[in-house]
């Protein structure tokens, strides 16, 4: 007996089918989710860039409508672009002067955009006096934001551009 264990060393070729397939297994597991997962962030990061710029476009209406009559205040109360949530505006508050409402550029995840230039930073935007549903600016002022894509969310009935 002893004899017999002494020449059994190493694996058999049975035991190497096996490993082989239990491996392939678990591998075939895991790429689905590391992609769902990869969307996941994508997602997460759309909604809160979404909230992020939509507060900030609602704050600084809020701080338009407070401030007093006079030659500062004219148009619609919301900012002319993206830009201006990031450059800031002077409301005529000797307090507070030039008020900035983004720290940075918030980009679309599902479609950055493809140089720096892009003054819409990869977002489809609205206007105040466009309908709801157009998918074209009137760049008259920046009333709301959202994404380019087209695509289906993980949820599988949500489209990113309807979010």
């Amino acid at each position: 007996m002893v004899a017999l264990l002494k020449f059994s060393r190493g694996l058999s070729l049975i035991e190497l089918v096996v490993t082989m397939t239990i491996l392939g297994i678990l591998a075939a597991g895991v790429v689905p989710l590391t992609r769902m997962s990869a969307q996941r962030v994508r997602e997460t990061e759309l909604r809160r860039n979404l909230r992020t710029i939509r507060t900030a476009i609602d704050d600084y209406k809020r701080k338009f409508d407070k401030m007093p009559e006079g030659p500062l205040k004219t148009g619609s109360g919301y900012p002319k672009t993206l830009q201006e949530l990031l450059d800031g505006r002077d409301f005529g508050d000797a307090k507070s002067g030039n008020v900035r409402f983004l720290r940075r550029k918030m980009y679309d995840p599902f479609h950055p955009p493809t140089d720096s230039a892009d003054e819409m930073w990869g977002w489809n935007l609205r206007s105040s006096v466009d309908k709801p549903d157009s998918s074209t600016w009137g760049k008259e002022d920046l009333f709301d934001v959202y994404s380019m894509s087209e695509g289906t969310a993980l949820d599988g009935k949500s489209k990113y551009n309807e979010w």
